[in-house]
């Protein structure tokens, strides 16, 4: 297996008629997805360079992309996700992390007992929340991503520690991370 991929957006749809693509951002700083280098697909077979345009709106560039030279070009990217690889990242500071360094990782309880394994972390407005798939099976379990009900996340070794009873709780914004 290869050196691990970040998406950093996803092409939108055409914008004009010279080529140019709508790319909505996964980063930070919407203009970023073009801050780390060539972005390629998830197979590695297409790479772009992003050559931006004009200031982000709402978390969409508008961009050029080499050999991409008309609407219909551009329109056939639509949907395709652009990834670089993890370490072409920044370093994230103390008590941040990136959503691809939480996907996968063990779930356990206060105890060490197995609960699951992070399948995704969402973001329905009020904060992030870990998607827990439980061990035993049946429904996910929805987790908000505080200190309070996620007092430890362990990337080196593989793991985030959930507070069951702080989980089920309704969430407090003050607590989040």
């Amino acid at each position: 297996m290869g050196e691990p991929l970040v998406c950093v957006g996803v092409i939108a749809g055409p914008h004009g008629v010279r080529g140019q693509v709508k790319v909505r951002s996964f980063t930070a700083t919407p203009g970023d997805v073009a801050a780390y280098g060539p972005v390629r697909d998830e197979s590695g077979t297409r790479r772009f360079t992003l050559r931006l345009h004009g200031a982000p709106k709402e978390g969409v560039v508008v961009a050029s992309l080499a050999g991409i030279a008309d609407r219909d070009a551009a329109e056939a990217l639509k949907g395709l996700r652009l990834y670089v690889a993890r370490s072409a990242l920044p370093t994230a500071a103390e008590d941040e992390f990136y959503h691809a360094d939480l996907v996968g990782l063990r779930a356990e309880g206060m105890a060490g007992e197995t609960v699951g394994t992070v399948q995704a972390v969402q973001n329905f407005g009020a904060g992030d929340v870990l998607e827990v798939a439980k061990a035993a099976g049946g429904d996910t379990l929805l987790v908000p991503f505080t200190k309070a009900a996620v007092p430890l996340v362990d990337v080196g070794g593989g793991r985030v520690v959930i507070d069951l009873a702080v989980a089920d709780a309704p969430a407090d914004p003050e607590a989040a991370r």
